[in-house]
């Protein structure tokens, strides 16, 4: 006869082991949640308080207070800055926005022939270095430029020539947040209008601009912030109009004052805090103006309205053009404006100064590690504030660490860096001079929209997946794995070109943590510029923007490939 055995004794050893591997992932969650807020404060906060630490002392590192503060504000000189950033950032916002606003008008409420290539030539900038557009500048309208009579102000170098240049460079972020904002709008508000008898003028101002008005102030945010903390452009054809990024810069490279370095950099802080605030406050009122009965907005045919959209399109495009066509010639030209002729000369870099095509390879080789590294922290840190159960505060802690990035200039990072890892007693000293500081500068940097799209990406996954796998006693991190991982596979690429791109075009981030064995080719074109050939670095400029086009060529055939392969789930296939 068989023996009984009781049920209780029968389920006992099941039910312990499914209470050490519930302690086990209880562990892994906490574990993974405590190793990515030390990695955000040892990169982040730690840094960030350094700087402000050193901003209350001397250049001996005695303790000052608030002199260094009463000093700057008592220097003409230096305050000086402070009107003149403010002034650039109002005059640059206005014209950006305006234009952008326009151009995202002509691809969403017209039939303009050729969107797809106007909207391609329009994000042209984006792979391109800052610093690109001010040397384009200098040949076409500088004192040697090809049409230097035309320039309608004084001179180039200076306000007006900031602001086009800049304008250039931030045209299409301002364009991403407007053209998005204005496709969200509802069509059937337009046909009530219509049926009311409104006229063209009337709709715009009634429901298309109250229906883009937190698009509108999220980019005027955004544009605003990128003007004043920008430093290339104002570096190369600034002249003398000094702003805060260039002070900052100066006060470190050219007096060595790193005190006065870091009291600049907590007032470049300020503004760019503020808009910060502000696109925040924008985000949480913002509401999707999509419902399930809304209507995409469909434009239909108008001679007039398709006509202005072609025209300005054009005009915005050849400019667009004008400006990488004018960098990558006078690359080529054997020497500007006495020899005309065309070759390789000022490709030659090893025979300059600025680190030469070991700077490209350098810059390559970061890039290609702020890709892989970035994406990977930034996959593990979203999933970590949406998808682990597990110390609530932590987790909101965790995700605005990663949003405050967004307010913090790449100059004030930097610096912040110098005096936190190069500080004798830390642990991580090691580090500062190395390719690894300078992926985690360019990780930390643009951290902010890589960590957004992941944390959206989650968002729209079915909320059942967690609790399916947990009732069927699936590790958690064996979903992610398995499941979470291929579903936002999209989001993961757009993610690590987004990181690639800007690695290599920023200057800001990494002017001042490089090496003599890690100078990148960003940095080259600001050394060469500075040391007056300026036609090598409109060379290595364009060798920045050709890489990056290639990248994000191979990106686009890359990812349609896989996922055709990984994407089926979407589609119901």
């Amino acid at each position: 006869m068989s023996q009984q055995i009781s049920p209780n004794l029968q389920h006992q050893p099941v039910s312990r082991l499914n209470v050490l591997n519930l302690d086990k992932e209880n562990l892994i969650r906490r574990v993974w949640l405590l190793t990515l807020i030390s990695i955000l404060a040892c990169a982040l906060v730690l840094p960030l308080g350094a700087l402000f630490i050193h901003s209350l002392q001397d250049s001996d590192k005695n303790w000052v207070g608030f002199q260094n503060f009463v000093n700057y504000l008592t220097n003409p000189a230096l305050t000086h800055s402070i009107g003149n950033t403010l002034v650039l950032g109002a005059v640059a916002t206005v014209i950006i926005i305006s234009l952008a606003f326009t151009f995202a008008w002509c691809m969403t409420r017209t039939q303009v022939v050729g969107k797809s290539v106007f909207k391609g030539i329009a994000y042209i900038p984006l792979l391109t270095p800052s610093l690109l557009s001010a040397i384009s500048l200098i040949y076409w309208f500088g004192n040697q430029g090809v049409l230097k009579e035309w320039w309608p102000f004084e001179s180039i170098y200076g306000l007006s020539g900031i602001v086009f240049a800049i304008s250039f460079w931030a045209f299409p972020h301002a364009l991403i947040i407007l053209t998005t904002s204005l496709k969200q709008q509802d069509a059937r508000l337009y046909e009530a209008s219509e049926v009311l008898g409104a006229n063209p003028w009337r709709t715009f101002f009634t429901v298309t601009l109250p229906g883009c008005k937190y698009g509108l102030i999220s980019a005027t945010a955004v544009i605003f912030t990128l003007v004043v903390t920008d430093f290339g452009i104002a570096k190369v054809i600034g002249g003398q109009y000094n702003v805060l990024a260039t002070d900052i810069y100066k006060q470190v490279i050219g007096q060595q004052n790193f005190s006065m370095g870091a009291v600049v950099s907590i007032v470049l802080l300020v503004p760019a805090l503020i808009t910060f605030m502000v696109d925040q406050w924008v985000q949480r009122k913002q509401q999707s103006m999509f419902d399930s009965k809304s209507i995409v907005f469909k434009p239909q045919k108008d001679k007039l309205r398709d006509g202005f959209g072609f025209v300005y399109c054009s005009l915005i495009s050849m400019v667009m053009l004008a400006v990488i066509l004018m960098a990558g010639y006078s690359s080529l030209v054997t020497f500007w404006p006495y020899d005309l002729s065309l070759s390789l000369n000022n490709y030659q870099f090893d025979m300059m100064d600025g680190g030469g095509w070991g700077a490209f390879a350098n810059s390559l080789i970061m890039s290609a590690g702020t890709m892989v590294i970035g994406t990977a922290f930034i996959f593990l840190s979203a999933y970590g504030c949406q998808k682990i159960d597990a110390w609530p505060k932590l987790r909101k802690a965790i995700h605005m660490l990663s949003v405050i990035p967004s307010a913090v200039p790449g100059l004030v990072l930097g610096l912040s860096y110098i005096f936190f890892f190069n500080a004798p007693n830390n642990p991580l000293n090691s580090i500062y001079g190395t390719f690894l500081i300078l992926i985690i500068s360019s990780v930390i940097h643009f951290l902010t929209v890589g960590h957004l799209t992941m944390v959206t990406a989650f968002k729209q996954l079915p909320g059942e997946i967690e609790s399916v796998s947990e009732s069927l006693k699936v590790p958690f991190y064996v979903t992610m794995g398995r499941v979470t991982l291929p579903m936002t596979v999209p989001a993961i690429l757009e993610v690590g070109i987004y990181l690639f791109v800007n690695s290599m075009t920023t200057v800001s981030a990494v002017v001042f943590l490089y090496g003599v064995d890690t100078m990148l080719a960003s940095v080259a074109v600001l050394n060469m510029d500075d040391a007056g050939d300026t036609a090598p670095a409109a060379a290595m400029a364009m060798m920045i923007f050709i890489s990056a086009l290639a990248v994000k060529l191979l990106y686009s055939s890359f990812s349609y490939l896989l996922l055709k392969r990984t994407d089926k789930w979407r589609h119901g296939r």
